[in-house]
Parts: structure tokens; C-alpha cells; sequence
């Protein structure tokens, strides 16, 4: 079961007076390391909205801070199983919980630095800063050979600089002090430098989030060995490096409504609601305008909304109690979100000797997918990406003992193939980064090839999908010399950001444009939980029109924070 932050004691007050000021600490044992990795998890907890805020494009769904908070919890779960009384063993613990628990390329990643260390300290009682520093390097090399092709400017960046830091500071002092501090500082640097390596963050003026998250993590390793506290009120003074704005976001509430009247202007509504909070969402007419917005004042939006018009389908849901459910329950077998994340019963594809498992997010999705005779579905996919152990329970699961899985999103397939070198079974992940680029695959599938062939052909089958999605920004940002702002209604071609507006639909339309939709065959809409079905029904018509020659289909996607996600084959 999770343990809630608020149960698991501080724990700087378990080392400040164990290791006094001044007295150097030569060697950590396994109680020291479980309490400087409870530090570094509630450090990472306090500071994992600002992470989130890094990611390069302003879309409502990026949850790096997330994925690697999430994956520090497993691994501190399984911290506490452990009897032996030994660093190696708690390491060994750490790196298997973190592997199972491991969610997006960042909490896969992570876990691959945790391996790395663990199989340097083997089964060693204790650890000296010499052995740590080996422990490190394994972590960042072991990191670097998980990744096909790895990407300088990111986290691999940052854990191989401290990795090195801590081994030019472990040859000149003993004292774990001087060899963290020097670590965290190499770390910081290294992150600093990130825009320098990676041309997208410098566009978008910011550093690698995964490695601002790592940061996180050895700073809270130090500030534990140090005897600092670590606690709510270390917000309000923490140094971001540049980056405080990424705080904004926050949890509070996100409030939902349509006003329904005569005359409404669209633009004044969207710029009054813009100043009540962030992930602002105002579309529709003169005569109905749906409201979306994440606020720490839900009355605000609702009082001002009623003074315009006549207010129906209300929605306010608590956030800050979904995130803590998300991340104290989910996966833990216990209340809402562990229930909602449950792989559905295999559908009657059972009879083929291949499986198709797919992570697919919003109901509508699910069934689509479930309905063309996929084997087992993983529900995630943007906001919530699965853990390795989810995606593996589906596997073993599954009704035959050779798996094909669909990750159908860029931030899972490493996740994918973390679970595909842990199954017992002969699987094989075809990359799919989107749902339309999944379904194609799926369509490739054939019950008279083999694994490997049926593996060949579904992931051909991806180019001949391009994939549109409508969402919109959160943040300011500028990426492929488009500024945006938060409010604005935005679109991505096929994952790179390629225009904006201030309607849904106009951006749907603008996207087929750029799809050249007349020259393909299908073109299939996907209507997701921020649109109404009306106004689904309205684009599906306008754009019937604008291509009479190509069947156009409009499926209830169901999927959260994005408008539309639009296929053309």
C-alpha cells in the first residue's frame, strides 16, 4: 500500500543527529540510504510541478515530474520490504521497484540509473563515497545502453556529468558531504547547459525536465545527509534557476460549464476566464460558449459565468485530491484510480496463438479498439502514462504466449519495452507514438503470419498514417517559430507543434491542410471530452465539404484535454 506523505516521518531528523556538523561521513549504511531516498522523494514531490512545467510543448499533458515521482514512490515502497541489513540489498530493492514501477521515458530512465547502481554494489554492507561514485558511472552507462539512440541535452546528459563529478571528488576527499555536493552542483550545471545541446529547449526556453527532476532527487539526497528539513514551507524559497514561473500551474480546481444566452462574445469571455487561472479552454458561439479552466477560486469562473448567461452541465472537481489519489493510490490495488486502471477481460481475438495488447486512453478509444478485436487494453496514454508493471501484467495476461504490444505514445514505448524484456513470453513492441498510427498497425495485423512478420508489417503500416491533434496551450511557449499563449487553441502534426488559433475547429481544419488531406482516402475525426458532440457533428459536415471526395468518420474518442485527434490515410 502507498504510504501518504504526511505518514512517512521527516526524514532529515533520522540523520542530523547521527552524522554531526563537521564530522565527516566516510560510509552510509542501508538505514541512511533508505532515509535519504524518503528525502529525495518528498523533495522531488514538492518540486514536481515544476518539472512538469519544463516540457517543451505547452500542451495540458506533461507529466515528466509526474512519471518520475511516481516511479520514486514504487521504488520507496519496496525500500520497505526489505529485512536485510545491508546497502546492496536495499539498492536491489530500490532498482527492482523502480523497474516495475517505471513510468514514461524519464521513471524509465530513472530506473535504469537505480539497476546500474544496484549491480555496482552488489551485495556491499556498506557504501564509501569511492563505491558510490563507481555505483553512479554503472548508473549512467547502464542508463545510456537502455536508450537505442540517445540524445545528449537530456537526463542521460546530466546523471553522466554528476556521475563523473562525484568520481573526480571521491578521489580527492572521503567525506560523502564534499562528493554529494560536488555531484548536485555538476548536476546543476549540467542542466543548465541542456538548452546548449538541444535545439528545441533553447526555442522553447527551457531546460530538460528529466534532468531537472534528477536534479531534484541528488539534492534531496544531500540536503537529507546534511540534516536539513524538508518540508511544505521549503517551496516558498527554493531557487529555480530562472525557471519560477514554472510554478504556475499548480493543482487547485478544474471547473467546467456551458453558458447558454444570446449574443455572447466568444473573445471577451476567453480573455476574462484567461485571468481566473491557466489550461483555459472557452469556445463555441453566440449562443453557447463551453468554459474550462483550472483555478485555486472555483467561484470566480461559476459567478462570472452566470452573470453572462444561463449556466448548464457544471462541473468542479478537486485536483490537488485526484493528483493525491493518482499518486498514493494508483497502482497500489486500492480505491478509484487503481480500479480505473485495470486491464479489461481479452477480447475473443483469444482464438489466434499472437496477442495485441494496447495502451489506449479515453473510453470511447477503448472500445473502438476492443471492438476491432485487440486482445487486452492498458488504459493511459497522455496525463497518465502506465507503469512497466501494468503494461506487463497485460502481457502475461494476455491469451497467448506471443505478444505484440502498441504503445501508441511516444512517452511509452521505452515503458513498453522495459515490460518486454521483463515477460517470460516472445513479445515484440511495434512503436507506435499515436492512437490513429496504433489502429493502422492493428489493421496490419493478420492471423496467418507469424510474430515476427505480423511485427514487420504493423510497424510499416505506421507511415502510412499522418495524425492531427487539437488541444490547448497552457504555457507560453515558441517552438517551430510559433508563439503561443496559454488559452490558445493549438495543433500538432503528427507530434510537432505546426499551428494555432483561437477556435477548434479552425485548427482541425488548418491540420488537414497541412495533412493534404485531398490526396488521401480517410480522413477519421476523433471528438474528445473537452468538444460536444454538436460540435463534432458541425466539423465532421465542414470538412465532408471541403473534401467530398474522401470518407470522413466521426468516432467518440472520449479522450481527455485533446479536442480532436484527427487520422488521414
Amino acid at each position: 500500500m502507498a504510504v501518504p506523505l504526511a505518514d512517512v516521518p521527516n526524514p532529515a531528523f533520522t540523520m542530523a543527529g547521527k552524522y554531526p556538523a563537521g564530522v565527516p561521513v566516510t560510509a552510509l549504511d542501508a538505514d541512511d540510504w533508505g532515509a535519504m531516498m524518503e528525502a529525495a522523494y518528498r523533495w522531488l514531490e514538492l518540486n514536481h510541478g515544476a518539472v512538469n512545467a519544463l516540457i517543451v510543448f505547452p500542451v495540458p499533458d506533461g507529466d515528466t515530474g509526474t512519471n518520475m515521482l511516481l516511479t520514486m514512490r514504487d521504488a520507496c515502497q519496496e525500500m520497505k520490504t526489505v529485512r536485510d541489513p545491508s546497502v546492496g540489498a536495499l539498492l536491489q530493492a530500490l532498482a527492482h521497484g523502480a523497474l516495475m514501477g517505471a513510468r514514461g521515458n524519464s521513471g524509465v530512465i530513472l530506473s535504469q540509473i537505480l539497476r546500474g547502481m544496484a549491480r555496482a554494489v552488489d551485495r556491499s554492507p556498506t557504501l564509501t563515497t569511492a563505491a558510490f561514485a563507481t555505483a553512479l558511472q554503472e548508473g549512467s552507462t547502464t542508463a545510456y545502453r537502455g536508450v537505442q539512440r540517445p540524445v545528449e541535452g537530456t537526463i542521460l546528459t546530466v546523471v553522466r556529468e554528476a556521475a563523473d563529478a562525484s568520481r573526480r571528488a571521491a578521489a580527492l576527499a572521503s567525506d560523502f558531504r564534499f562528493v554529494l555536493d560536488h555531484t548536485v552542483q555538476a548536476a546543476g550545471e549540467a542542466v543548465e547547459k541542456t538548452p546548449s545541446l538541444l535545439k528545441v529547449l533553447a526555442e522553447a526556453g527551457v531546460v530538460d525536465a528529466g534532468g531537472k527532476g534528477l536534479y531534484y532527487i541528488l539534492e534531496g539526497w544531500l540536503r537529507c545527509l546534511r540534516g536539513e528539513t524538508i518540508t511544505e514551507s521549503d517551496m516558498k524559497t527554493t531557487s529555480f534557476a530562472g525557471h519560477a514561473e514554472a510554478l504556475a500551474g499548480g493543482y487547485g480546481y478544474d471547473v467546467q460549464y456551458i453558458i447558454q444566452g444570446e449574443r455572447l462574445d466568444v473573445e471577451a469571455i476567453r480573455d476574462t476566464i484567461s485571468r481566473m487561472g491557466d489550461s483555459v479552454i472557452v469556445v463555441g458561439d453566440e449562443r453557447a460558449v463551453k468554459v474550462h479552466v483550472h483555478t485555486n477560486e472555483p467561484g470566480m469562473p461559476l459567478n462570472y459565468g452566470a452573470s453572462v448567461g444561463r449556466l448548464s452541465q457544471i462541473i468542479v472537481e478537486n485536483m490537488q485530491e485526484q493528483f493525491r489519489e493518482f499518486v498514493h493510490g494508483s497502482g497500489s490495488g486500492e480505491g478509484p484510480a487503481a480500479a480505473s486502471r485495470q486491464v479489461p477481460t481479452p477480447s475473443a481475438r483469444a482464438v489466434s496463438p499472437i496477442s495485441v495488447v494496447a495502451v489506449v486512453p479515453g473510453r470511447g478509444l477503448q472500445q473502438v479498439l476492443l471492438s476491432l478485436g485487440i486482445s487486452a487494453i492498458v488504459p493511459g496514454g497522455q496525463t497518465m502514462n502506465p507503469s512497466t508493471e501494468e503494461v506487463l501484467k497485460a502481457i502475461e495476461g494476455a491469451p497467448s504466449d506471443q505478444v505484440i504490444v502498441l504503445p501508441n505514445n511516444s512517452n511509452v514505448i521505452l515503458t513498453a519495452r522495459q515490460a518486454q524484456q521483463l515477460s517470460h513470453k516472445d513479445v515484440r513492441v511495434v512503436p507506435s507514438k499515436t492512437i490513429p498510427q496504433g489502429i493502422a498497425a492493428f489493421l496490419a495485423f493478420s492471423l496467418q503470419a507469424d510474430l515476427d512478420a505480423n511485427a514487420r508489417d504493423m510497424e510499416a503500416a505506421l507511415a502510412d498514417i499522418q495524425t492531427g491533434e487539437v488541444t490547448v496551450a497552457v504555457r507560453a511557449a515558441r517552438f517551430n517559430g510559433i508563439q503561443v499563449a496559454p488559452g490558445d487553441v493549438i495543433g500538432l502534426l503528427n507530434d510537432q507543434l505546426t499551428t494555432k488559433g483561437s477556435r477548434a475547429t479552425d485548427v482541425a481544419m488548418t491540420l488537414l491542410e497541412q495533412m493534404r488531406a485531398q490526396e488521401t482516402e480517410i480522413i477519421t475525426i476523433y471528438r474528445g471530452e473537452p468538444e460536444s458532440q454538436e460540435a463534432a457533428e458541425a466539423l465532421a459536415e465542414a470538412v465532408r465539404a471541403r473534401y467530398p471526395a474522401q470518407d470522413v468518420e466521426l468516432v467518440s474518442g472520449e479522450q481527455p484535454y485533446y479536442h480532436y485527434i484527427i487520422s488521414a490515410e
